[in-house]
């Protein structure tokens, strides 16, 4: 089981990067427009820079859902493969079979 904290601080960064995620887009919009004075593309670079870095979507860690676990993660099923030998061996994946030989 990882760390609560550790757990905890990815949950705030999910939630900042989610508030804050308009506002990115809009000012990343801002900087990447050719069209636009280079002055008005250095005014939103700053800003962007200004905000917050946990409001990055980069700063997220894909952890497993159930124990927490920052490695070996597997994005379809969102757990790690720890977890998910574990649940597949009691039968609660649907379509996983445990291998025996």
């Amino acid at each position: 089981m990882a760390k609560t904290s550790a757990v905890e601080k990815n949950k705030r960064r999910r939630a900042l990067v989610k508030s804050y995620a308009a506002k990115r887009k809009e000012l990343k919009a801002i900087v990447m427009d050719q069209k636009l004075p280079i002055e008005e593309r250095f005014r939103a670079q700053l800003k962007l820079a200004a905000l917050p870095r946990n409001s990055s979507a980069t700063r997220i860690r894909n952890r497993c859902e159930v124990t927490g676990r920052p490695r070996a993660y597997y994005r379809k099923l969102r757990m790690s493969r720890i977890a998910l030998r574990e649940l597949g061996a009691v039968g609660l994946v649907p379509g996983l079979v445990k291998s025996s030989w």
